[in-house]
């Protein structure tokens, strides 16, 4: 019982970060409503389950490598597409601007880009698991269910939000991508 609240514990500090996103892709993109947060939550939930996993495969050979380049790598990820954001909010809804306005547009290579940006800190978690007497697949299954159920709550929340403008919510979208990048580059490098 008490493995289960560990994991669980991990699993929501996990999350924080794919809550935020969810939070801010469901102001951006209003339209998209639960059939967006549910897929955000299935990209995050799985790969929130996937990297520490990966991270237990690996421990000690190629995840110390990839965990120091981790916070740059999230950093870059989460701040493109947050500028991207920003520049089409800015712009005053190019054609791609209006398509999310209209329908709540959702990109699966977007959702990637993002799902792997805000898990890479679950690897570190990972290769850490290795050296105790965890067993790794529950821990990851609860881990990524637990993500996804946080995710389906930030979107439900985003849901009770007042909407502003798609102007608006694009450019409180793009802050937030870039904040949690900022966020996880300061963690893993003046932090850690």
């Amino acid at each position: 019982m008490e493995q289960i609240l560990t994991c669980l514990f991990i699993g929501a500090s996990l999350s924080m970060d794919a809550f935020a996103v969810t939070v801010g892709e469901g102001l951006s993109c209003p339209r998209g409503g639960m059939k967006n947060t549910l897929r955000y939550a299935v990209y995050f939930g799985f790969f929130q389950a996937l990297m520490p996993l990966a991270g237990f495969c690996l421990a000690g050979t190629v995840s110390g490598k990839l965990m120091s380049a981790g916070p740059y790598i999230s950093f870059f990820l989460l701040s493109f597409v947050g500028a991207k954001m920003l520049v089409d909010a800015i712009k005053g809804g190019a054609e791609k601007g209006k398509e999310a306005a209209a329908g709540g547009s959702f990109s699966h290579p977007r959702a990637l880009v993002l799902a792997l940006a805000t898990s890479i800190d679950a690897l570190a978690v990972g290769a850490s698991l290795a050296f105790t007497e965890t067993r790794i697949l529950p821990t990851c299954l609860i881990i990524g269910g637990t993500t996804f159920l946080i995710c389906i709550l930030g979107g439900r929340l985003c849901s009770r939000l007042p909407k502003g403008s798609g102007k608006g919510a694009g450019l409180a979208g793009g802050l937030v991508l870039i904040g949690i990048g900022i966020k996880l580059l300061v963690e893993g490098t003046v932090l850690s």
